[in-house]
């Protein structure tokens, strides 16, 4: 039998060395908390831009309630003879719904009840701050009113 470099062993032996573990351990944590990051940025994007919305919304349902009460005040004012004007755009100039375009229409229809003559009003008031699709805030809102 032949033995060839054959070295005694020693008691004491290394272990294997593991490297690069930490590396990509910290390499893993640095993605999730960046993906982390990312993800809140994008959520508080979307709640400003929800939020943005919203506060149009509101001013345009205000916007399009001013020309209802203008348009209930013409179709039946306390004093003097109604009037009910087919289209009416309503200017809101000098309020803080300036921005917004308000159009009030109104139609009467006329009937008689028990032998009196009674008029009807329709009214329809909308409110848009632009056309659909010019503006990331765009808002939109439409009320309607039955008078007599």
């Amino acid at each position: 039998m032949q033995l060839k470099n054959v070295r005694p062993k020693s008691r004491l032996q290394r272990a294997p060395r593991q490297t690069g573990f930490a590396l990509v351990a910290a390499m893993f944590v640095m993605i999730i908390i960046a993906l982390v990051v990312l993800a809140m940025m994008r959520l508080a994007g979307n709640q400003h831009g929800t939020n943005s919305l919203a506060i149009q919304q509101a001013r345009a349902y205000q916007a399009a309630r001013a020309g209802l009460d203008w348009g209930i005040a013409q179709a039946a004012p306390p004093v003097g003879a109604p009037s009910c004007a087919a289209n009416v755009a309503v200017d809101l100039a000098g309020s803080n719904l300036s921005e917004f375009v308000v159009a009030v229409t109104c139609n009467v229809s006329n009937y008689s009840e028990n032998g009196t003559a009674v008029n009807i009003y329709r009214l329809t008031a909308t409110a848009q701050n632009g056309l659909p699709g010019s503006r990331p805030d765009y808002a939109f809102r439409a009320l309607n009113a039955v008078v007599e």
